[in-house]
């Protein structure tokens, strides 16, 4: 068994996104930014964390991602569960375990069952705990309003003929 890229970025994309989702939904391009993740690849991950039931989405101006259920009722082991392909037993990598296949698979349950024991909360209260610091949601942005200038009166002659209108 081993932890993959898909796995890692997504424990830490969700991690990052409940200790941010207080303040509203939270684009994935902020995720993308502070966690140093192609944007298009935590697409491809929420689309399955959201098919799993893990995040919802909220479309429109403000809007984002939020945690589908609590985050206590989420674990390590169904966060990677839900990005990871499991591979089947015909796959080349299962294949080619050979002899040490049962301990592989050995290996493998005993390490889902410990990521089922840890909860995305543990998590969150861990970071907190180490100081993480989470800078407020930027203020909205908004138009200020626009000053309508007055027409400008002049009493000063519009035309050659209106100025010699004014000597007469």
């Amino acid at each position: 068994m081993r932890m993959s890229t898909k796995g890692r970025f997504a424990v830490n994309a969700l991690i990052d996104l409940a200790l941010r989702e207080s303040g509203g939904p939270v684009a994935l391009a902020s995720i993308s930014q502070r966690q140093q993740i192609s944007l298009s690849y935590l697409e491809q991950l929420f689309s399955r964390l959201r098919q799993h039931g893990m995040v919802e989405s909220t479309r429109g101006p403000g809007g984002g991602y939020t945690l589908g259920r609590s985050a206590e009722d989420i674990s390590v082991a169904q966060i990677v569960g839900a990005v990871d392909e499991t591979p089947n037993e015909t796959s080349d990598e299962v294949r080619n375990l050979g002899l040490s296949k049962p301990l592989w698979q050995r290996l493998n349950t005993v390490m889902m069952e410990h990521m089922a024991t840890i909860s995305l909360h543990s998590l969150v209260q861990e970071q907190r705990a180490a100081g993480v610091d989470v800078e407020p949601r930027p203020a909205k942005r908004t138009m200020a309003p626009q000053v309508v200038a007055k027409p400008l009166r002049t009493t000063a002659p519009n035309s050659v003929f209106a100025f010699g209108r004014s000597f007469a």
